[in-house]
């Protein structure tokens, strides 16, 4: 199973993205809390695109839970992400694994060092550069959960960001958090001024003193300190724009959910989001997961397999609701 060099098997790729001089796609797939499902829809969008003919690569950075390797059925590697973090494999490339499915390759997650799970901002840095310098039409990311600064990160300089969330208070709650968290670090990393990025600081904090409760707020601080940074504030808002995937759709509330993230996203955080679907509730589901095989690949019949690829299209496409996605041509 253990393959150091690229072996992606040559494909007629009709698709819509082609490898180009800038590199694969990078999508990322995070959650505000764990047992969302990211993993889970990780491996599915990952088979789907390889079987559409793209040539993909999925990325455990998930190194305090490493599970994506599992999900594929591939035995735990020799070689994983955490050989980058401790500075023992100079390149991701070298820790391409090959699974089952030609177009198909992962970098796992084990074996991670307990003291150090997670790379520094300037290892992150160097990985997210070999990352796009992988031989690859589109690598998806499966993220840890929480709002960490190098989950966030990952989240931000992705080309796509998508958060699962499942239709229960709790996680509900904690993907408005990471999309908060999201947000002011996106705006905080744009910051030039002190004062400004004092500002951010203060603002997320949600018991400040200053009183900043939304981005909308923030906005009309940071105009009055300095008019010009809050123009280019308004620019960074208006390109911060999250994709929303529903898991364990039950019933139609739950389904509708999505395009309420969407609108608390505009109404009170200032933001635009996109809701790109849902997959519902099947027992199969979990029973993929024991059987160490994606959904998609172990009963593609099933209406969950069905939602999860209309999902993969959409992003294949750069669709959403039948639009293209931002910064996309046709």
């Amino acid at each position: 199973m253990r393959g150091i060099q690229p072996v992606f098997a040559s494909a007629n790729r009709t698709g819509p993205v082609a490898l180009a001089a800038a590199g694969p796609r990078l999508i990322a797939i995070g959650g505000g809390k764990g047992g969302v499902g990211k993993t889970f829809v990780t491996t599915n969008v990952a088979l789907t695109l390889a079987r559409m003919g793209h040539r993909v690569v999925a990325v455990d950075a998930d190194l305090d839970g490493a599970n994506l390797h599992t999900c594929f059925g591939v035995p735990s590697p020799e070689v994983s992400l955490a050989d980058f973090v401790a500075g023992r494999v100079s390149e991701p490339e070298k820790l391409l694994v090959q699974t089952r499915e030609p177009n198909l390759q992962i970098i796992a997650g084990t074996h991670s060092n307990l003291n150090q799970p997670q790379p520094g901002q300037t290892r992150r840095v160097e990985l997210l550069r070999g990352l796009r310098r992988l031989p690859a039409d589109f690598v998806l990311i499966d993220l840890g959960a929480g709002s960490q600064p190098a989950v966030l990160d990952y989240f931000l300089v992705a080309d796509e960001g998508l958060l699962v969330m499942r239709p229960e208070p709790t996680s509900v709650e904690n993907a408005y958090s990471f999309l908060r968290a999201a947000f002011y670090r996106r705006l905080r990393l744009a910051a030039r001024g002190h004062g400004v990025r004092e500002l951010v600081d203060q603002a997320m904090d949600q018991r400040n003193e200053r009183g900043i409760r939304t981005p909308y707020d923030l906005m009309r601080e940071i105009e009055a300190v300095d008019p010009v940074e809050g123009r280019r504030f308004i620019q960074t808002m208006r390109a911060f724009r999250p994709r929303i995937v529903v898991n364990e759709a039950r019933t139609a509330a739950d389904i509708k959910l999505g395009f309420a993230v969407v609108s608390v996203c505009e109404k009170f955080f200032g933001f635009k989001a996109d809701y790109l679907g849902y997959v519902n509730y099947q027992d199969e589901a979990r029973e993929s997961v024991a059987a160490r095989k994606p959904l998609c690949d172990y009963m593609a019949e099933s209406e969950a397999a069905t939602y999860l690829s209309r999902i993969s299209n959409k992003l294949a496409e750069g669709r959403v609701d039948g639009s293209m996605h931002p910064g996309m041509s046709r």
